[in-house]
């Protein structure tokens, strides 16, 4: 898989967290993807780890790709996959500014002597131990990510925090499913039953985008460049930060969270976690292949 375009910045791992619902609904070596179908869908012959998936993560410096789940981290580079630290309920997960820089939230797993919810945790070392940083038994983050400013979290309420630790509420009159962000941009978009809103002040305001997709899934592959997937499976691309779009292809599985990262030859590479198994584009969002390991 592919190692992080010269263009790209200091920004290591891309990742979207996957929301539970929307719209009423409801994975170090590099990894191959073999031949797509003749359709430009594909299914990944491996069914996935832990019992739900809500986010994906993959490294642009080792190619690593990561899955959040009900059951704890799990790294899905190799088959089988591997667990990764503690069992906990990865609800909301996001990656940092550096490799191996992780933000989560959720509840304990079995054993746990952690407070449910979890609030807000913290690992350096790409999963294997967790640092409470803020609101341990208050907050549930379903929806977060990392910006150039800081963190942006929804656990009912629209929260920011510069360091994950002290909090600002922010007046919203939507319940975010997905928020997408860049560690190296302020931009943020948020995914809606009623659309796209899009923040350029790390989530200080908000503004609905007239006229765009009404998109499950967003990721970031780049500061300028946003990729977004409808409930139906069909992609979406974006060279401005998510105010304008384009129809690209579609997924032809029920996809559980998306990532997106700056391939080599420039376009964007994007990653799916899907109902049964991980698939991946390397045509900017054209046609999905199985992201299987070697």
């Amino acid at each position: 898989m592919p190692r992080k375009h010269a263009s790209s910045t200091k920004h290591r791992v891309v990742l979207s967290a996957a929301a539970a619902a929307l719209l009423a609904l409801a994975g170090c070596g590099p990894a191959a993807i073999p031949a797509p179908d003749t359709n430009g869908t594909a299914t990944a012959a491996s069914p996935l780890p832990g019992s739900h998936v809500h986010g994906i993560a993959v490294s642009g410096e080792t190619s690593q790709v990561l899955l959040a789940t009900h059951d704890g981290l799990f790294d899905v580079t190799t088959a089988p996959a591997t667990k990764i630290g503690a069992t906990n309920d990865l609800m909301g997960f996001t990656p940092g500014p550096s490799d191996g820089v992780f933000y989560a939230s959720g509840h304990p797993g079995p054993g746990s002597d952690l407070p449910n919810p979890l609030g807000l945790l913290k690992t350096s070392d790409g999963g294997e131990t967790w640092e409470p940083l803020s609101r341990q038994g208050e907050s549930d983050f379903h929806a977060l990510t990392a910006t150039q400013a800081g963190i942006v979290a929804f656990d009912g309420v629209l929260r920011t925090s510069p360091d994950g630790t002290a909090w600002t509420t922010v007046a919203a009159d939507f319940a975010p499913a997905v928020l997408a962000g860049h560690p190296d941009s302020t931009t943020v978009l948020a995914t809606t039953q009623d659309g796209i809103q899009r923040s350029t002040d790390a989530g200080s305001t908000w503004t609905p985008l007239d006229n765009g997709p009404v998109i499950q899934f967003a990721a970031f592959a780049h500061p300028a460049e946003a990729v977004g997937v409808e409930p139906d499976g069909t992609v979406h691309y974006s060279a401005d930060a998510g105010e304008t779009w384009a129809e690209k292809g579609r997924i032809g599985a029920d996809v559980l969270a998306i990532a997106a990262l700056k391939g080599e030859d420039g376009r964007p590479w994007i990653w799916a976690a899907t109902a049964d198994g991980v698939i991946a584009s390397t045509d900017g969002g054209m046609t999905f292949r199985p992201a299987d390991a070697d």
